[in-house]
């Protein structure tokens, strides 16, 4: 650990230092330090940073699954991270997270680059955590992959420690519904230009953070809760009806339920665009795109479901037609819907997508409608024979066994 310290001057006092402690396994920690032995650094395929990294992002995972709510603070689950990272595309620039947790959205940046051929320098990586424990993992988590970032300790709200950042990209997952986050200190603050959010509930003083942070052409991505979309208490639906006509919504995904460690409420993912007729997109300055992703994800165990690969690709896909000039979008019913601003303030700026997705259309197998009545009623007809000669079956050996109905 010293040595480590010694050549990683970012962990320094962030490591632990609890090998001489009396209370330890000593008989543990000899296995553990045999398992970790044993593992094959050398295997082809696999750089040993990216083998260190991907057993630590395991055992967060492990770690988060077993503690419920308490390790749900600081895991977003790997898929949801890979979906907001492929929408947003982060090739180059700076690249933020307010409340960064063991730091996934961070990694799976740079993972992102590696994968697509981009090049790790053209990113500059900014993020901020307030608990002082699971800063320690984010910087032990990146630190494992040879990443440069500026993690700063502190509350968001209360201490930016990065006041003149404008970042490019913003991948983040603010905890839900926070009603303890010092609202009643910061009434006045500067960064609520479309309303003061509620002093019970952060999520509308995250999303106005966050559009505070973005650069003149930046995008952000932010899982929120589901109620977020929709709600109207303590001033939000006014903020949410301010970012809708400012132009700053550029896309809204409703994700599947069971999806976190910590908690049941179902959530969704915010897609906001600083200048939606930026250039190198095609100008959707009067449209935003809803994906209805419910119906998505395969369940992992008795509790929790994950997005798959192809569920990932299918609506990072989706996204990506809609706002690309080279893309070829069209809307499919039950899925994916692109409405103008005008049918959003028709729906009172409620940005649920199921309000506007529609349902999926039943393919037509080509029978006709009576010729299907016919051979419904028929069948009808046998099981209620069937019925009736079953009932006579049973009051006949009710009979025989003296009870008669």
């Amino acid at each position: 650990m010293d040595s480590i310290k010694r050549l990683n001057s970012t962990l320094k006092g962030i490591l632990p230092k609890i090998y001489a402690d009396p209370e330890l396994n000593k008989q543990r920690l000899g296995e553990l330090i045999d398992l970790i032995g044993t593992i094959g650094f050398n295997q082809s395929g696999y750089k040993a940073k990216d083998l260190l990294g991907r057993v630590y992002e395991y055992f967060l995972g492990q770690f988060a699954d077993a503690e419920g709510k308490k390790g749900g603070q600081f895991y977003t689950p790997a898929c949801i991270v890979k979906l907001l990272v492929e929408m947003l595309e982060p090739y180059k620039g700076r690249v933020y997270d307010g409340c960064c947790g063991s730091g996934g959205m961070l990694v799976q940046s740079e993972k992102f680059i590696e994968e697509h051929g981009g090049r790790i320098g053209d990113i500059s990586i900014f993020g901020q955590e307030s608990n002082p424990t699971t800063l320690r993992l984010a910087k032990m988590n990146l630190a494992i992959r040879g990443i440069d970032a500026r993690i700063e300790p502190g509350d968001t709200f209360l201490h930016d420690k990065h006041p003149d950042l404008k970042a490019d990209f913003i991948l983040v997952n603010p905890p839900f519904n926070v009603s303890d986050w010092n609202g009643e200190q910061l009434r006045d603050d500067k960064r609520w230009k479309y309303g003061v959010p509620p002093a019970g509930n952060a999520n509308y003083a995250w999303l106005q953070h966050f559009v505070h942070k973005l650069s003149p052409n930046g995008t952000a991505g932010i899982v929120l809760a589901n109620g977020s979309m929709n709600s109207n208490s303590g001033g939000e639906g006014e903020i949410r009806q301010g970012m809708i006509e400012a132009g700053l919504i550029d896309c809204m995904v409703a994700l599947p339920a069971q999806l976190f460690y910590n908690t049941m409420i179902p959530a969704c993912l915010w897609f906001l665009a600083r200048n939606k007729a930026n250039g190198k997109f095609r100008n959707r300055s009067n449209e935003i795109l809803f994906i209805d992703a419910r119906k998505f994800g395969t369940m992992i165990n008795r509790r929790n479901k994950e997005l798959t690969d192809e569920d990932i690709k299918r609506i990072a896909e989706t996204y990506h037609n809609w706002r690309n000039k080279s893309g070829h979008y069209e809307d499919k019913p039950g899925f994916c819907k692109s409405a103008m601003i005008q049918e959003v303030r028709n729906n009172n700026y409620v940005l649920m997508p199921g309000r506007y997705v529609g349902t999926e259309t039943e393919e037509d197998d080509g029978v006709p409608f009576a010729e299907k009545m016919n051979t419904l009623t028929s069948k009808l007809a046998e099981q209620f024979a069937k019925g009736a000669e079953l009932e006579r079956e049973i009051k006949k050996n009710l009979k025989g066994l003296g009870f008669e109905i």
